[in-house]
C-alpha cells in the first residue's frame, strides 16, 4: 500500500522478522566490502548502496578483476557478478542465517573469490556467529519490497540534500551495521575523542569515525526495542542545548535518552508532501546543530 506520492505503508509488526533476517543478511554482504576495499575515512569504504532494484556493493576490485554483489527486491534475487565470470545468482527466499552464509561463500570460491569475513555481527546483541545462526530465517517479499521503495525514496532526498553542501559530505549510503541509510556533513573541524558505547562496534573505529565534528541525519527501519521505522538527525559534538534548538516539520520531537532528533516515518509518509516534510527536517536540524558548534556555514554551503 502506498500514498498518492508513492511512498510505501511500513508496517514494522508486520516485516520484524523481515527485517531482522535482512539486516543479518546485508552484514554478511557488507563484511565482504570491508574486507575487500582499500579503507576510506569514517568507514564509507564499508557501506553498501541504494540501486533501482535493491541494494549493491557497487564494483569490488579482486586480483585484477571486479566483482559486485546486489540485492536485487523485484525478482528477489542475490546478483553476484564478476567481470571474468558469467553472473551468479541465490534466491531470497525464507532460509536461515546460516544456509545463507554457506550459500554465499560457496558461490564466490567457485568464481574464485576466496575471503574470510569476521563472523559475527556487529551492533547487534547477542552476536550469533553467521554459521550458527538459525533463528533469523523470514523473507516476506512484499515487506522487503517496501522497505527497498521507502529506502529508495529518503535516497532522493537525501541526495538533493547534499547538493546544497560544499563542504565535506558522506555519500548518501546504507550502513549494515545499524541498517540505516545515511548522509553526514563535516563542520572541518576536529570533534572530542568519541567515548564509543556501540555494542560489538570496535572503539578505535567509532573513534575514527567521529574524529570530525558531524551534523548527520538518517532513516533506520527500527528494531524489537524501538519498533517504528523513523529518520532521525544529530550532531556531534553535541548537547543539552541541540535539544532545545526548533526544527521542522512539528511533528519532528527530541530524545534526550539518545540526544537526537526523530521524525516517524509515517508522519512522511502521510504528509501532504513527503518530500519537502522529510528536507525540513534534513535542513532544520542541520541547522541546529551548526547553531550549538557555531559552523563557519557561508564557507560550507552555496551561495
Amino acid at each position: 500500500m502506498k500514498n498518492k506520492q508513492n511512498w510505501p505503508v511500513l508496517n514494522f509488526a508486520e516485516m520484524q522478522d523481515t527485517i531482522e533476517t535482512l539486516h543479518q543478511w546485508i552484514q554478511i554482504v557488507g563484511k565482504i566490502r570491508l574486507r575487500t576495499m582499500p579503507w576510506q575515512n569514517h568507514s564509507w569504504h564499508t557501506a553498501l548502496y541504494v540501486t533501482p532494484s535493491g541494494y549493491s556493493t557497487h564494483g569490488i576490485p579482486y586480483q585484477g578483476q571486479i566483482f559486485q554483489i546486489d540485492f536485487d527486491f523485484k525478482k528477489h534475487k542475490l546478483l553476484i557478478q564478476c567481470s571474468n565470470a558469467e553472473t551468479i545468482t541465490i534466491d531470497l527466499k525464507p532460509k536461515t542465517v546460516a544456509n545463507f552464509y554457506k550459500e554465499l561463500f560457496e558461490k564466490l570460491s567457485g568464481l574464485g573469490i576466496e575471503i574470510k569475513i569476521h563472523s559475527k555481527p556487529n551492533e547487534i546483541d547477542p552476536a550469533i556467529p553467521f554459521s550458527e545462526n538459525t533463528v533469523n530465517k523470514s523473507y516476506d517479499p512484499i515487506a522487503a519490497n517496501a522497505l527497498w521503495q521507502a529506502m529508495l525514496k529518503a535516497n532522493g532526498v537525501f541526495n538533493e540534500f547534499r547538493s546544497d553542501f560544499i563542504g565535506k559530505a558522506s555519500p548518501v549510503h546504507l550502513f549494515w551495521g545499524a541498517f540505516d541509510l545515511a548522509v553526514t556533513r563535516f563542520s572541518g573541524n576536529a570533534a572530542p575523542l568519541h567515548q564509543g558505547g556501540m555494542p560489538n562496534m570496535s572503539l578505535e573505529v567509532m573513534q575514527e569515525a567521529y574524529s570530525q565534528e558531524v551534523s548527520s541525519a538518517g532513516f533506520w527501519p527500527g528494531s524489537k526495542d524501538a519498533p517504528m521505522p523513523v529518520f532521525y538527525a544529530y550532531a556531534y559534538p553535541s548537547g543539552a542545548s541541540f535539544g532545545e534548538q526548533k526544527v521542522l516539520p512539528k511533528e519532528a520531537f527530541y530524545s534526550p535518552e539518545m540526544g537526537e532528533f526523530f521524525l516517524k516515518y509515517e508522519d512522511v509518509q502521510n504528509s501532504e508532501n513527503p518530500e519537502k516534510t522529510l528536507h525540513d527536517f534534513l535542513r532544520t536540524t542541520y541547522e541546529a546543530a551548526t547553531n550549538i558548534s557555531e559552523w563557519d556555514r557561508p564557507k560550507l554551503e552555496k551561495k
